[in-house]
């Protein structure tokens, strides 16, 4: 066997790997079940801890309402949108914690979904 047949078909094996850790196991990228709304929660780095933030948020409206209220205000950005929000007096109390209305909207949405 030549030594370059060797190192292809370790770099091959090697990828192989790498794409199947990737894929199948959330131990490199967490993977969610795909949702109608993922267009919006795409800009949450923790879904899972935007959920527990969101199951706080009290009178949330349903998903969609939600959603398409999400993609309005988001367009330009997660951070935008809540320095927009600071900046207007846009602020809701959630657990405890003052937070932009976005990201109170935007947690609601993952607790629900």
């Amino acid at each position: 066997m030549k030594r370059r047949t060797l190192i292809s078909s370790a770099t091959a094996a090697g990828a192989a790997v790498a794409a199947g850790l990737y894929r199948f196991t959330d131990l490199l990228v967490k993977h969610y079940p795909p949702t109608p709304y993922d267009d919006v929660l795409v800009v949450l780095t923790d879904r899972e801890r935007a959920a527990k933030l969101g199951a706080l948020v009290s009178d949330a409206p349903a998903p969609q309402a939600l959603a398409a209220k999400l993609r309005v205000a988001i367009k330009p950005g997660l951070t935008a949108a809540a320095k927009a929000d600071a900046a207007s007096g846009r602020l809701t109390e959630v657990g405890g914690w003052v937070v932009p209305e976005s990201l109170a909207l935007l947690s609601a949405l993952a607790a629900k979904v």
